[in-house]
């Protein structure tokens, strides 16, 4: 999923995949499998001691002349590395690769309390540049804390991936027909085989355990026993497994935007179409209230009849959008993507940029041109041309390396078909095949929990993308565990983004302390 800034990486890395989840896999290993669990602080006795002790070798983050991210972090203080891991873990001698490491240091040192690291989501999601802010979020206990940004294996600044997709994300709809899902079917396919062709031998080892176990290096070249830990959608999953995997090297977990184990999976937006409906009504609501601004209508349906409209329009011929040399073409397998990127934020400032995505779309399935904006131009490149589209083949990668999904593309068509009654805009979308479909089997089973983990989870009772649902399901799976409870707002990530002064507190409070609340908390969403 694109974001243009860390904060936003932070918000949404999202990747567009997490949405929702549900139920756990019949087939699953347990953390004792790991090759990398033995030792209680390091790889000792499984061949990966040098990568546990290896000397970051601290210095500048800036990579080149137009790295203005790399001089905006050693302005900020923030000092950069590269860890050196095994691609694959089962044969530590073998090939390595560069995972990126960045470090803001604390300046309490007197009260330090020990490293947090840091994962924005995705999956796929750079969080190099993301200690300056998460040290503001923390406020008053930042400076106890050394914060570790990392990139995950083949993401951002680490050793990279280019599968050479031309476009930026695979999660478009099928559409409103087989002609839609059919040409998905070929898209898809292609952009499998284009990993295949390019990264091969690579794929298999982009996976959610083998970036926990490159954590777990992280930690031991930090000379850290134990290290706190900051999660965001895919993020929360990520932690979890890192829990069940080293077990007692984990000190504060915090999990926003929860997702249980089970519900991390390839068909990762099933199950997610009321809270996306929603989501989208709400939204609808507040576009009437500015009907004179936005033109979509003085009603929540009036609103919600357009946006059918500009689908329904993009079916019957692609819509052109924007002008040269920005001239976009979007059918009706697009236009539930841009919808859905859209909705996962209920503040006044992402709403106004949904309306105005939807009022081009409107104005372009009538046949009348209107500009764009910087930021909506922006989505379109990267999602229609493949800008910036490494994040988009290495998601895929993750998921796909993650879990198998049906083979044949009749699975899909016919949850798509079962799907339209109930939920015709998003049905189709999250039904819809993708890369996995066409990807060789994961290595590893996923990861079952097989002991409690004290943490706190963080969500709201309207995020679209991990679902209420399924936090509240981790937290069941997790007994030692605390929810704090955000209701009444449609987003998902919040901790130090959303402005809620609750649950900034709650979390600060328990990375301050250590010591979780007593009982779960409820949070409510603030005016404005």
């Amino acid at each position: 999923m694109i974001t243009l800034s860390p904060a936003a990486r932070r918000a949404s890395a999202v990747g567009l995949a997490l949405a929702a989840c549900l139920t756990a896999s019949p087939a699953v290993a347990s953390a004792a499998g790991a090759p990398a669990t033995a030792g209680a602080g390091s790889g000792a006795g499984s061949g990966l001691d040098r990568y546990y002790t290896q000397r970051l070798g601290w210095g500048s983050c800036v990579k080149g002349p137009d790295d203005t991210a790399g001089r905006d972090l050693d302005k900020a203080g923030v000092r950069c590395a590269d860890a050196i891991v095994p691609l694959d873990y089962a044969d530590p001698g073998g090939r390595t690769i560069t995972v990126a490491v960045s470090r803001l240091q604390a300046t309490d040192t007197r009260h330090r309390i020990g490293s947090i690291l840091l994962n924005n989501g995705g999956p796929g999601g750079p969080a190099v540049e993301s200690p300056p802010e998460v040290r503001k979020a923390m406020k008053e206990v930042g400076p106890r804390y050394d914060i570790i940004g990392f990139d995950p294996r083949f993401v951002g600044r680490s050793t990279p991936l280019d599968c050479g997709w031309p476009v930026g994300s695979s999660w478009f709809s099928a559409g409103v027909g087989r002609a839609g899902f059919d040409r998905q079917v070929a898209l898809q396919k292609d952009l499998a085989s284009k990993c295949r062709a390019t990264n091969s031998s690579v794929l298999a080892h982009i996976s959610t355990r083998n970036t926990a176990r490159d954590m777990d290096v992280i930690r031991g070249a930090l000379g850290e026993r134990r290290i706190s830990y900051l999660g965001y959608s895919y993020g929360t999953y990520l932690g979890t497994v890192y829990t069940q995997m080293f077990p007692g090297r984990y000190d504060r977990v915090v999990l926003d935007g929860a997702l249980a184990p089970g519900d991390f999976r390839p068909r990762l937006l099933t199950g997610t179409e009321p809270e996306n409906e929603r989501a989208l009504s709400d939204w609808a609501t507040w576009a009437a209230r500015r009907g004179d601004t936005y033109g979509l209508g003085r009603t929540r349906a009036e609103v919600l009849a357009t946006v059918d409209g500009i689908v329904a329009a993009a079916a019957r011929g692609p819509l052109t959008l924007g002008a040269a040399p920005d001239v976009f073409r979007i059918d009706d397998t697009q236009v539930p993507f841009f919808l859905f990127m859209g909705i996962a934020d209920d503040t006044d400032q992402a709403r106004t940029a949904l309306a105005e995505q939807v009022s081009v779309m409107a104005k372009a399935a009538k046949g009348e041109p209107a500009p764009i904006t910087p930021e909506f131009s922006a989505t379109l490149r990267f999602a229609l041309r493949g800008e910036h589209a490494q994040s988009g083949a290495v998601q895929a990668a993750i998921i796909c390396a993650d879990g198998s999904a049906p083979r044949d593309p009749e699975v899909y068509w016919r949850d798509i078909e079962r799907s339209r009654a109930a939920h015709p805009l998003f049905g189709p979308l999250s039904n819809n095949i993708g890369p996995c479909a066409f990807w060789d089997r994961p290595r590893e089973e996923p990861t079952r929990i097989s002991g409690d983990a004290p943490m706190m989870i963080v969500a709201a009772t309207g995020d679209p993308r991990t679902t209420y649902q399924s936090s509240r399901r981790l937290h069941a799976q997790l007994p030692g565990s605390r929810l704090v409870t955000l209701e009444g707002a449609n987003r998902h990530a919040l901790y130090g983004l959303y402005d809620n002064t609750c649950v900034d507190r709650e979390v600060n409070t328990y990375l301050a302390t250590g010591r979780l609340p007593s009982k779960d908390r409820t949070c409510v969403k603030q005016a404005g």
